[in-house]
């Protein structure tokens, strides 16, 4: 299981690439999270974390009909969330390279 403190600050990355594929609504999010192997997501961590990203303005909101019951509220992202995925995805490649490193280090040819 990974940890909380490191999950925090992958996870709102993970929430804009979900959102960026569709327009999708919270408890779609909370099952892609899942299928993706984030078991443990419930929609109290991801509902807070929603607004959290509508108020920095990384998603933009609109009110739809649903197919069952009550309007739903669904998401997309803004530019400024376009632009935020842009660097999430770049900082990620870069932290796993470095990770890696780390965790699988490659031998150098005269300790081979």
């Amino acid at each position: 299981m990974v940890s909380s403190q490191m999950l925090k600050g992958i996870l709102e990355g993970c929430v804009l690439k979900v959102v960026r594929t569709h327009k999708t609504y919270g408890y779609e999010i909370v099952e892609r999270l899942k299928d993706a192997g984030f078991s443990n997501m419930t929609e109290g961590t991801v509902y807070p974390m929603l607004s959290r990203m509508e108020k920095n303005e990384l998603l933009e909101t609109m009110m739809m009909d649903s197919p069952k019951g009550p309007k739903r509220k669904y998401y997309f992202l803004s530019e400024k969330g376009k632009k935020e995925l842009k660097a999430f995805e770049a900082d990620w490649k870069d932290l796993e390279t470095y990770v890696n490193g780390i965790l699988n280090p490659k031998k150098k040819e005269d300790e081979a």
